[in-house]
């Protein structure tokens, strides 16, 4: 790890002179708590980056200050907040996604009155980036930067369902099924299958599969070359979407999907 003086030595970089150290440094720190998920105390910062205790206390509070840090609970470590997962997952969707999304989003949640809320892939999870809240006085409501399940999640299931066949089966083997709830698909060979079916709709259903008592109905939102960048769904109690109501949810669910892939210049085919 850098020492103390390299981070003022100028003789080897021509553009050093440019460099922030105190911005270095607590680029340096997040760095290194993305490999530590237990956290870090300020002394082992100090340690690990060879700068003074003092140094390290005020870029981890700066941190912590913006929602890149949390001191874990009842300690002194200080480990990552979800903060740079959400920035990451716009950085590799497009920068506008909130922006072309936020009015459907809203027009989807008054059109069910069930939070609806938009998401994309995290390596082999998927995480949520935005909602908008539900009207009812009993609504669902997602922190974004929380990561879910691709095999249970209705948006997990449109984004897999919206990949090449290759990718798709590539993505699925390198999944763990775990066991949430009896109708929790846990064969890779069922899950693929179940896929099929998701891809020939155009929408996919979390029925009580990683929940009981809640009900997701998500579609996948394309970019200007038909790749899958998100994905839009409600959450509801099931109570709210009975089975009769599943499809007449999915396809509002996914003409509001295809009209964000839209603004994205995406041509859609009929079950895309």
């Amino acid at each position: 790890m850098t020492n103390e003086s390299d981070w003022e030595n100028t003789s080897d970089n021509p553009r050093a002179r440019y460099i922030v150290p105190n911005l270095d440094r607590a680029l340096v720190m997040l760095e290194l708590l993305s490999s530590r998920p237990e956290g870090i105390n300020v002394s082992d910062l100090g340690v690990e980056l060879k700068i003074p205790k003092n140094s390290a206390f005020r870029i981890a509070v700066t941190l912590e200050n913006r929602g890149f840090l949390e001191k874990v609970e009842n300690t002194k470590r200080y480990r990552l907040t979800p903060r740079l997962l959400v920035l990451g997952a716009m950085s590799v969707t497009d920068a506008n996604l909130f922006e072309k999304s936020i009015d459907v989003m809203r027009r989807l949640r008054d059109a069910t009155g069930e939070t609806a809320l938009l998401g994309t892939f995290a390596d082999d999870e998927g995480v949520v980036l935005d909602q908008a809240l539900g009207t009812h006085h009993f609504k669902f409501a997602v922190d974004p930067g929380t990561r879910f399940c691709l095999h249970t999640a209705a948006p997990g299931k449109a984004m897999l369902a919206g990949l090449p066949e290759k990718e798709r089966a590539e993505r699925v083997a390198r999944l763990k099924l775990p066991r949430f709830t009896p109708n929790t698909i846990t064969s890779h060979e069922d899950f693929l299958n179940h896929l099929k079916e998701v891809a020939a709709r155009g929408y996919g259903f979390d029925l009580a599969e990683e929940m009981e008592g809640q009900t997701c109905i998500g579609a996948a939102i394309r970019g200007a070359t038909g790749s899958v960048i998100a994905a839009l769904w409600i959450t509801a109690p099931s109570s709210r979407i009975p089975d009769s109501q599943l499809d007449a949810f999915g396809a509002m669910v996914k003409a509001h999907a295809d009209e964000i892939s839209g603004r994205f210049g995406a041509v859609l085919s009929q079950t895309a």
